[in-house]
């Protein structure tokens, strides 16, 4: 998602270093949607305030307006009705995740992953839809991959192996597929395990289909030497969710081979980006964390 080079100056989230992250603003007529959109759930919300979908739907919107807060609000709101509603902890997990509150983002992934155990699989519907109009993604797949993000974040890269592990079992499509194993690779070259990390690159193709982020899919190319990163790789203009995936596995890649320079050049171009809530940024901000702490 592009996003303007201007900000509300409202401070929405501290980064993980301390620096105020103020809530962005979108495109006009992406902003009149999403609000037109948040005005609708709220209707929703307000006609069966404990009705699950609702409480989540509301809280998406939210979040989908950069208002995190708000949206985590919603969640513990809905989850003092609803206590073991794995739904709502997932949701919750991942704004406590866009905040940088990774503790609490682990608790809620932590207790989705425990409370669906055993429930049958089924697709999340989209809140911002693809082109295709096709959700690609599951509860089970959802709540693992966060965990495991999560984990990542957080520098505990034997469990967020093992929640890949585990999300492995809830990769419906192509898409799910190669998210996920965007996230084992950067995990197994963090652990110094290159030759497991070139291996999960093996059934990744140029002919897989994908409908939804096209950025993993170049990453993934570009480690089997498929795609040149001077193709892939493109910050100009302030930057946006898939630019600034590719430069986080670029970075990554070179941090783990040793060219410690290139990385944290890399990584200092991520966080002059706006979009400060993508996961990518959010690993370029933890990693240039630990190495300086």
């Amino acid at each position: 998602m592009n996003i303007s080079a201007q900000n509300d100056k409202i401070i929405e989230a501290y980064s993980i270093d301390g620096r105020p992250l103020h809530r962005t603003l979108l495109k006009p007529g992406l902003k009149q949607k999403f609000e037109e959109n948040l005005r609708v759930a709220r209707q929703t919300y307000e006609s069966n305030p404990e009705d699950v979908d609702a409480i989540i739907w509301l809280g998406r919107r939210m979040g989908y307006l950069m208002r995190c807060n708000e949206a985590i609000d919603i969640y513990s709101k809905g989850l003092e009705l609803h206590p073991d509603n794995y739904k709502l902890l997932r949701h919750r997990g991942h704004r406590h995740l866009s905040i940088r509150k990774f503790n609490a983002a682990l608790a809620d992934f932590t207790a989705a992953a425990r409370l669906i155990q055993g429930v049958p699989d089924e697709i999340e519907p989209d809140g911002m839809p693809n082109a295709a109009g096709t959700p690609v993604s599951t509860n089970h797949f959802n709540i693992w991959y966060h965990l495991g993000l999560t984990q990542y974040l957080m520098g505990d890269y034997p469990a967020a192996l093992d929640s890949y592990a585990s999300c492995l079992d809830f990769c419906p499509n192509d898409d799910s597929i190669i998210a996920l194993a965007n996230w084992q690779y950067n995990t197994l070259l963090k652990m110094g395990r290159n030759d497991d990390a070139m291996a999960v690159l093996d059934p990744i193709t140029e002919h897989m289909t994908v409908v939804d982020d096209p950025g993993y899919y170049h990453l993934l190319l570009h480690y089997r030497g498929l795609r040149e990163e001077r193709d892939i790789l493109d910050l100009e203009g302030g930057g946006n969710l898939e630019s600034v995936t590719i430069a986080y596995g670029i970075a990554n890649r070179y941090f783990c081979n040793g060219d410690r320079e290139t990385a944290v050049r890399t990584f200092q171009r991520i966080l002059a980006c706006e979009i400060w809530s993508a996961f990518g940024y959010i690993a370029a901000e933890a990693d240039l964390y630990r190495m300086k702490n």
